[in-house]
C-alpha cells in the first residue's frame, strides 16, 4: 500500500495561524516581534529569499527590516552589523543571508549572533546546547523535522532512527534532538560501509546527505517512516528526456511504495522549515522578557 505523503503545505498552515495568534497574544503585551536580516551584496536567489521572508513576516504580523551590505564588504563591516542589531532592544530576531562572499568569514559571522536573536539555531553556544537539548534557538531545519514527526502523532522514545548525514546545520542537530526524545540513533554518512545495513533497521529514516535520490527503495523497511530533508537542482538528462527537476535524497516514486509515511520534495520538510523559522522568531522575542542565562 503506499505511504500517507505528508504535505509540507498544510502543517505549514497550522503552524502559521498558530504564529499569528502568539504574534497577536504578544503585541496585547506591548512586545513587538521584529526580524532584522542582512545581506553581503544583491545575488538573485538571496534577494528573491529576502522577500519571501518579508512577505511571511508581514502575513502574520512580524516587522522586517532587510540590511544590504556591499559586495565589498569586510568581516569588520558584517560584525559591526550584526553588534548593532545584537545591541537594538527593538530587534529581536536576527538572519544571516547565506552563503556571503567567499572572502568572508561565514562561521565568525554566525558566533557573533546573540544566541537568543537567533532565530535559525546556528550560532555554536545554540548547536551546542543541543547536546544538552536546552538549545535557546534550536536550528531550524532539525526543529523541522521533529515538528514533522510529533504532528504525525509519532512516538520517539524507543524507535530505531537512522540519519542519513552528518551535516553541523542538519545532521548532527537533527541527531540530537531526537537523542532528546530518547529515540534509539544511528548517525551515517555516504562513506558509511553497508549503508543498507543501517538504513533498512530504522523504524524512522532521515535523509540528509545532499545526494540526489541516494535512498532507493532497497534502503528502506517495510512500513518505515521516511522524512527527507534533501532538496538537490537536478538538470535535464536529454537523452532520458527529463527536464531540469528538483529531487530530495530519497527516490520518492519507489520508497513510497514501500514506507507508510514520506515526505515528498519539494513540498515537505521546506515549507515546514519556513513556519518554524517564523515560529522560532515568536519564540526569541518571548525569551528575550525574561532572565538571560548568559550574554
Amino acid at each position: 500500500m503506499p505511504a500517507k505523503v505528508i504535505q509540507g503545505k498544510e502543517l505549514s498552515a497550522k503552524i502559521r495561524q498558530r504564529n499569528e495568534s502568539r504574534v497577536c497574544e504578544l503585541a496585547a503585551m506591548g512586545v513587538t516581534v521584529r526580524l532584522d536580516a542582512v545581506i553581503v551584496g544583491e545575488p538573485e536567489s538571496g534577494i528573491l529569499y529576502a522577500r519571501s521572508q518579508e512577505k511571511q513576516c508581514k502575513r502574520i504580523g512580524i516587522d522586517y527590516l532587510l540590511h544590504t551590505l556591499p559586495d565589498n564588504a569586510t568581516d569588520d563591516d558584517v560584525l559591526t552589523q550584526i553588534d548593532t542589531l545584537n545591541r537594538d532592544p527593538k530587534v529581536t530576531g536576527i538572519l544571516l543571508n547565506l552563503p556571503l562572499p567567499d572572502h568572508l568569514d561565514a562561521p565568525a559571522a554566525q558566533y557573533a549572533i546573540d544566541p537568543y536573536k537567533d532565530i535559525e539555531g546556528v550560532n555554536p553556544s545554540n548547536i551546542g546546547l543541543m547536546f544538552y537539548g536546552t538549545p535557546i534557538n534550536a536550528p531550524c531545519t532539525a526543529l523541522a523535522v521533529l515538528t514533522i514527526l510529533k504532528e504525525a502523532n509519532i512516538d520517539l522514545r524507543g524507535k530505531h532512527v537512522t540519519v542519513v548525514g552528518q551535516g553541523n546545520i542538519v545532521g548532527k542537530p537533527i541527531a540530537l534532538g531526537l537523542i532528546a526524545e530518547e529515540a534509539t540513533v544511528v548517525t551515517c554518512n555516504i562513506y558509511t560501509d553497508d549503508l543498507i545495513a543501517h538504513t533498512k533497521a530504522a523504524d524512522i529514516l532521515i535523509a540528509a546527505a545532499g545526494v540526489p535520490e541516494m535512498i532507493t527503495a532497497a534502503h528502506v523497511k517495510e512500513g518505515a517512516v521516511v522524512i527527507d530533508v534533501g532538496i538537490n537542482s537536478v538538470p535535464a538528462d536529454e537523452t532520458k528526456g527529463l527536464p531540469a527537476r528538483v529531487v530530495g535524497d530519497v527516490r520518492f516514486d519507489d520508497v513510497s511504495q514501500k514506507a507508510s509515511l514520506i515526505t515528498p520534495v519539494p513540498g515537505g520538510v521546506g515549507p515546514v522549515t519556513v513556519a518554524v523559522l517564523l515560529q522560532s522568531a515568536i519564540e526569541a522575542a518571548n525569551k528575550q522578557l525574561g532572565e538571560r542565562r548568559f550574554r
